[in-house]
């Protein structure tokens, strides 16, 4: 999917890109799925605001050394997205993560302007 492009049809490639480049590694990748302004919402942080924080979250703070996101439904309604799915992973202490998630996101000109994370166990 060309984020450039995005359309509300387009909102299960959107979440699906997103997780893809966050399990995959792809930062610069990640960057493009979000607007300049984004602000990323998830328990046990404050929020991150703007792409520099949000990628200092996932390159410093970010207890997950490698993981996989597995999203079992998308609902949109254009401007708002909300998915839920399953985490498996390992921490970078080697213990093994599993755990389900939801995550709702605020679309602005093509790119997530907010998100929020919620975990179904204690945050990581």
């Amino acid at each position: 999917m060309n984020i450039q492009t995005f359309r509300p049809e387009d909102s299960e490639g959107l979440v699906k890109g997103l997780f893809g480049c966050i399990d995959g590694r792809d930062w610069a990748g990640l960057c493009e799925f979000l607007h300049e302004e984004a602000i990323y919402e998830r328990p046990g942080y404050e929020p991150f605001v703007g792409k520099p924080a949000i990628l200092d979250f996932y390159l410093t703070k970010r207890i997950i050394s490698l993981g996989q996101h597995r999203v079992e439904r998308v609902l949109s309604d254009g401007a708002n997205i909300a998915c839920w799915g399953s985490f498996s992973g390992v921490a970078k202490n080697g213990r093994n993560l599993s755990m389900r998630f939801a995550d709702v996101y605020r679309i602005r000109e093509g790119r997530i302007d907010l998100r929020r994370t919620f975990f179904d166990s204690p945050a990581i």
